[in-house]
């Protein structure tokens, strides 16, 4: 029997062996990439990097929105998933009725920062912003991790991952959760990890993303309509639904009206001073309301509050590339800062710089509104 069946094997064309060999070959050397590739994977890389601390500050940028707080609710999920405990900061406020439901609604545990001796851990990692800010001694902190989707310079010292392609940071962290394996707890269908999906986390992930790209309308990517379709079987619909509808105080709905009297349009583009305020959250509210008017393709509300104007802007006009117009409409005056993405904008701009104080000549209202009109039509002076 042993002797037909070597027989049988010198019979067998030399050509069907060798590819035989090559396929296997083939095979082992693809199966070797596969796991290469999963753990070298960012969530995977992020992953074993947070093993090797026991504690972890997640950061959140000034007066975080529910992409912020999505976005560090799921690096303390994959965190916790490898015991390092981590605890989330944010500088200035949570104003906005919308950002005060989703913390309320999904019971955050949240600490505020007011310099950074408040961070008591000093492994720092930051979300949905690249540069630490909003708090004494933040140009002193050196983070860890960079995990974002804005346009800008800053980086981890070990792990940075900007992707300005994405219409939110929450997606990212989406695409984290699938590379490790998540569990969806209360489903029999696992990914087979320990990292577990929770409602809470599953409703803020999918409402950090439909935040930030306007119900999935604007500045979305692939990846975003993805990410929503990963999270929709694991969510709380009524949580999502108390989250999304919020009550409005009477404050906000009054700025909102001013906005739409009291604006100023040349073209397609509108401009509005609605004046002292005390919610600054009020000011991109307004902006996307005036967005609903027929005709306008661009808008800018600015207003001012504790000495600071604070600008919001909003385009679907193709021509206009919101973030860059409202640096350069901003750009000779000390102190100022503007920026972001070609679809929506923001900037705060000192008063008394603006008046002329420091080094500059200082610049009017009427003159300021005329740089951003010009701005927005893509004169550079």
């Amino acid at each position: 029997m042993v002797s037909e069946s070597i027989e049988s094997l010198r019979v067998i064309d030399p050509l069907v062996l060798s590819l035989g060999v090559v396929g296997l070959v083939a095979l082992a050397l693809g199966g070797w990439w596969v796991l290469r590739w999963f753990n070298r994977s960012p969530g995977n890389r992020l992953r074993r990097l947070l093993t090797k601390y026991d504690d972890v500050a997640v950061v959140m940028h000034p007066n975080p929105d529910p992409d912020a707080m999505a976005s560090a609710m799921g690096v303390a999920a994959i965190a916790e998933s490898v015991d390092t405990d981590a605890t989330l900061y944010y500088p200035g406020e949570i104003r906005h009725q919308e950002n005060r439901a989703f913390r309320t609604v999904l019971e955050l545990e949240l600490e505020t920062v007011e310099s950074a001796s408040d961070i008591d851990s000093e492994t720092v990692v930051l979300v949905d912003h690249n540069t630490p800010r909003g708090f004494t001694g933040a140009q002193m902190v050196e983070p860890l991790v960079v995990v974002d989707h804005h346009p800008g310079n800053g980086t981890g010292t070990t792990f940075t991952d900007v992707r300005t392609e994405y219409g939110a940071a929450s997606t990212i962290l989406v695409e984290y959760l699938e590379e490790t394996g998540v569990d969806l707890v209360d489903s029999d269908d696992s990914g087979g990890g320990d990292v577990e999906l929770t409602e809470e986390l599953a409703t803020g992930l999918l409402y950090g993303i439909l935040s930030d790209t306007n119900h999935l309308t604007k500045g979305c990517s692939a990846a975003d309509f993805q990410a929503a379709s990963f999270l929709f079987r694991a969510i709380d619909e009524e949580k999502l639904d108390r989250i999304a509808n919020p009550q409005v105080s009477d404050d906000v709905l009054q700025i909102k009206a001013d906005a739409i009297q009291k604006k100023r349009i040349e073209g397609s583009f509108a401009i509005c001073d609605v004046g002292e305020i005390g919610n600054v959250d009020a000011i991109p509210q307004a902006a996307d309301e005036l967005m609903h008017l027929e005709g306008v393709t661009a808008v800018v509300v600015y207003g001012e509050h504790d000495g600071t104007i604070h600008l919001s802007g909003r385009s679907r006009d193709d021509r206009v590339h919101m973030g860059e117009a409202l640096r350069h409409a901003v750009s000779d005056i000390p102190m100022a800062n503007a920026g972001g993405h070609a679809r929506m904008g923001g900037g705060q701009v000192s008063v008394d710089h603006m008046n002329g104080i420091g080094p500059s000549d200082g610049v009017s209202k009427p003159e300021f509104e005329k740089r951003v009109f010009s701005a927005m039509a893509g004169e550079r002076s």
